[in-house]
């Protein structure tokens, strides 16, 4: 496993389904008539569904997993500190196919910290989402044996 520096880059893509947005409203609760109904959302400036925009973090996040199983982060390894600057710059619509690149552009030694650009694209290339995500190293636990 290559160890990671800034521009380390992973990507995953998802095709978002009718039933991915029923199952992830019905786990947040947020039952959006633009989400869920088709009549409904016919008359909104869209013309269509949209794609929670709160999905596309949950798949920076699994993007962020696929990171840190692809390289070795040493004593950077650790856990998620959160999103800065999350945008929903154009809908996502169920069918669509969205890539989210993955990429390291700031680490800091000092206090652990290392930043990654996410950016996620449409089928057709077009920006749909991006943020920052920050990961913070953890200590590793120390063990004493019981005696």
């Amino acid at each position: 496993m290559p160890p990671f520096a800034i521009g380390s880059s992973v990507e995953i893509s998802r095709t978002i389904s009718e039933s991915d947005v029923y199952l992830y409203a019905g786990l947040t609760g947020d039952l959006g008539r633009n989400h869920l109904d088709e009549e409904y959302s016919k008359s909104t400036a869209y013309g269509r569904r949209v794609v929670h925009g709160t999905y596309l973090v949950g798949l920076a996040s699994a993007a962020s997993t696929y990171f840190g199983q692809r390289y070795d982060k040493g004593p950077f390894r650790g856990a998620s500190y959160g999103y800065d600057r999350v945008r929903f710059v154009r809908p996502v619509f169920i069918g669509d196919t969205v890539t989210l690149t993955y990429t390291i552009v700031d680490i800091s030694p000092e206090d652990l910290v290392s930043r990654a650009e996410v950016i996620g694209r449409n089928q057709r290339g077009d920006t749909c989402f991006a943020a920052t995500h920050i990961s913070k190293g953890l200590p590793v636990p120390r063990f004493r044996a019981e005696g």
